[in-house]
């Protein structure tokens, strides 16, 4: 007891010193980096201009960004304003509100769409910020993009560098329940304001907006402006009055600044030291890589201050250490004076002791007492191993201690026993932390699989050699412990080669960690989307790969203990493994099905371009919203086309319209994948065509159970059917011949049932790449 008091009073006072000693030091760095180049101006208004930024010429760095001269160091004051206000070059508009070592604070524009009394679109406008020849990049860290109004798709396009495909879309969708009780300050979706997370590198943004309905608003926003904008995370908090922005989008006059991080040209350190001549880094400083842009950084040697970039470079810091020992005529010491950083050491002459020091102890004589010398050093050390002992001791059992809470918080006791009860042979792992972390190298950033909107997934290696995937999630719903419990052993019971297996779970951490198998050939959206425009994929394996989604949807529908709706099927969430098997991954939005229950209202959740519209509607959820989802994976194997493209034209943005449309208007050939159209027979391309027709209904109860059809595909994957001539293979839209394609068993949906609904799910799958 007397110990942890006593290491709790040592902690305090060192963290009091140690928050004066930085505080100082950060306060004198920042001051002195704030230098503008001598004879430059040094302030607009109330913003100072350091160096490598500046007014005219010769007051600012110059540097190349792809070879070009690089803007944004190059500065404007308006001096017709009061108080003056700062932009970026000589006709640049955008206003810059802070200037710091790392980053700048800038005003920007948003994207609007309003809307008059009728409903009808009468004012829209995107935006965008073009920054690929300037030395700023918008942080990924400390912006968010925001989705502001009722009924509407917020989207972010981003561009890394010169780059002319897309880094990223990001979307949003933000719903209004009502003005009245919207929940002032949140931004979750439902109350009138939505957000997402930026990408890294991002050098060229577009903000735009969308009406969810296709151009027809609900009521509720008639008269009415929306917004979609990027700003600095926690600086943005909504208010009733940002859903009643009526009339014209100038109407609203808040400002949200947005956080840009800047460097030194577009070189790495070890490039940029090459060149002396264009070598930023001045004396008593030393460069550094930055993580969101290219170029680099400079930074002053410890124990130096000042603005590295001026020349002659970094002073000594006011916290630099004083020789004391240099003043003979003020000697502190009786013997010999040796100097230290921040201090001095005495020593005394041979056969004294003492600390030496004229305003301590002095000397004395060192023989009497060389016994109790001996043994109050022996003390000492002594203490201070114990002491050392017993804090990392303290610090072990603490640590534990905090394991076993969030091990019995996230159910752990719970999931022990109805393993321990269950008698089926369950493979259920309880694995430990620190065996997760040595399996993921401390979750390296080099074993990174994929990223999304539930958490991360690391790549692993256990201590049997096995390669598994580890989920990590980014928060989980403390109320539905017990039902995330339930659905780790039903999952875990999945037995089916076409469904990635869950081995296991770690509850030791803040947010339960998720163990499944490795699927080592990406994700079927990575074969069919090819960059170069070649599918890896033929035919036989599209079809073969269908199938095989259909056959692991029907088992979960049907064949499972207890059925389970997935609800985000997509291309993204289906993994291949070196021979093209297919497995369902991502099992974060599934939901576990009640058998004495036929629908549930759940928050609608889902992936654009493939949620159901039926879902979408009514937010019920029902088994026939994998079947829709799963009709539009079949629709991307026929086309090669990705869900939403929002470089296609508006008609043809969605594919599954798209695909509808075609199919009416007979014209199925012009969007199918030319190796489709090339190795398919055109009766069996025609029937799987069908299929996914029919999977896209939009009424539920006109779409098939996921048990018809996968015995359709299977039937159709029977088929001895001999590879079309280049004739026929352009005609895949005729009537398929009766001869081939008649044992295969025709889809009846005179008898398809209404499919359940399911409860709430606290299970995150594994992640894959987007």
């Amino acid at each position: 007891m007397y110990q942890q008091f006593f290491f709790l009073v040592m902690q305090i006072i060192f963290s009091w010193f140690l928050m004066l000693t930085i505080s100082s030091t950060t306060s004198v760095e920042s001051s002195t980096f704030l230098q503008a180049k001598p004879g430059c101006q040094s302030q607009c208004g109330n913003i100072s201009i350091p160096y490598p930024f500046g007014i005219g010429d010769g007051c600012f760095i110059d540097q190349t960004v792809g070879g070009k001269s690089a803007s944004g160091y190059n500065l404007r004051c308006n001096t017709s304003y009061d108080p003056p206000k700062l932009f970026p070059g000589k006709e640049g508009t955008i206003e810059i509100f802070s200037i710091t070592e790392t980053e700048i604070r800038v005003q920007t524009s948003k994207a609007y769409l309003c809307y008059n009394d009728s409903g009808h679109q009468f004012d829209y406008g995107r935006y965008e910020l073009d920054m690929t020849s300037s030395v700023f990049t918008a942080s990924y860290k400390k912006n968010m993009f925001f989705g502001i109004g009722c009924e509407i798709i917020a989207t972010i396009i981003g561009q890394s560098g010169d780059n002319e495909t897309a880094l990223s879309t990001d979307s949003c969708i933000s719903k209004c329940k009502s003005n009245k009780n919207m929940d002032v300050g949140a931004c979750t979706g439902t109350s009138g304001c939505c957000q997402v997370t930026v990408p890294k590198g991002m050098k060229k943004f577009t903000s735009r907006l969308d009406g969810v309905l296709q151009g027809n608003p609900p009521k509720s926003s008639y008269n009415s402006c929306n917004f979609a904008f990027l700003a600095e995370a926690g600086q943005f908090t909504l208010e009733a009055s940002d859903l009643r922005l009526n009339g014209s989008v100038r109407k609203d006059t808040k400002v949200i600044p947005v956080v840009l991080d800047w460097a030194i040209g577009d070189k790495s350190c070890e490039q940029a030291q090459v060149s002396p001549n264009t070598y930023a880094c001045q004396n008593n400083s030393h460069c550094t890589e930055t993580v969101n842009n290219p170029g680099y950084r400079c930074t002053c040697t410890k124990g130096y201050a000042g603005n590295p970039y001026l020349e002659p470079g970094c002073i000594a810091s006011p916290l630099t250490d004083i020789n004391e020992c240099e003043d003979q005529s003020n000697n502190p010491c009786i013997g010999a004076c040796t100097n230290t950083d921040g201090d001095y050491v005495c020593s005394c002459p041979p056969g004294s002791y003492g600390d030496g020091r004229k305003d301590g102890t002095g000397c004395a004589t060192k023989f009497p007492v060389i016994k109790a010398a001996l043994g109050l050093g022996f003390g000492l050390f002594f203490l201070v191993i114990c002491t050392s002992f017993s804090y990392v001791m303290l610090k072990k059992q603490k640590i534990r201690k905090v394991k076993e809470r969030f091990f019995q918080r996230n159910g752990g006791l719970m999931l022990r026993n109805q393993i321990s009860s269950q008698t089926g042979g369950i493979e259920t792992r309880i694995f430990t932390a620190e065996e997760l972390e040595l399996a993921t190298n401390n979750y390296d950033e080099d074993q990174v699989l994929g990223r999304g909107g539930f958490g991360t997934v690391y790549k692993g290696a256990l201590f049997d050699k096995r390669v598994v995937a580890v989920k990590k999630s980014k928060l989980v719903d403390q109320s539905q412990i017990e039902q995330f419990i339930n659905e780790v052993i039903i999952l875990t019971q999945i037995n089916h080669r076409n469904v990635v297996k869950l081995l296991g779970c770690c509850l030791e951490t803040a947010v339960p960690l998720l163990v499944y198998e490795y699927v080592s050939n990406g994700t079927l959206a990575e074969h069919i989307h090819d960059k170069n425009g070649f599918s890896t994929i033929s035919w036989g394996s599209r079809l073969t790969i269908a199938t095989e989604i259909a056959n692991a949807l029907s088992y979960l529908h049907s064949a499972a203990s207890t059925p389970i709706i997935h609800r985000d099927i997509k291309s993204a969430n289906i993994l291949l493994d070196e021979k093209y098997t297919a497995k369902v991954s991502d099992f974060g939005a599934s939901r576990l099905v009640p058998l004495d229950q036929t629908w549930v209202d759940t928050l609608v959740q889902g992936t654009l371009g493939y949620l159901d519209p039926e879902y979408f509607n009514t937010s019920q959820l029902t088994e026939k919203s994998d079947v829709y989802s799963f009709g539009v994976v079949v629709v991307e194997l026929l086309t090669g086309e990705k869900s939403i493209c929002f470089n296609r034209s508006e008609e043809q943005r969605n594919l599954a319209t798209f695909f509808l449309s075609s199919m009416k208007a007979n014209n199925l050939s012009q969007l199918l994948e030319d190796r489709v159209l090339n190795e398919g027979n055109p009766e069996q391309v025609n029937a799987v065509a069908e299929l996914a027709k029919r999977c896209l209904s939009l009424k539920g109860d006109d779409r098939p159970t996921m048990k018809q059809v996968a015995t359709s595909l299977e039937a159709l994957t029977s088929l001895k059917i001999n590879t079309p001539s280049d004739d026929n293979s352009k005609n895949v839209q005729s009537d398929p011949p009766q001869s081939d394609l008649s044992d295969v068993p025709l889809i009846s949906y005179d008898s398809i049932s209404t499919s359940h609904s399911a409860q709430n799910s606290l299970v995150a799958g594994d992640i894959v790449p987007r």
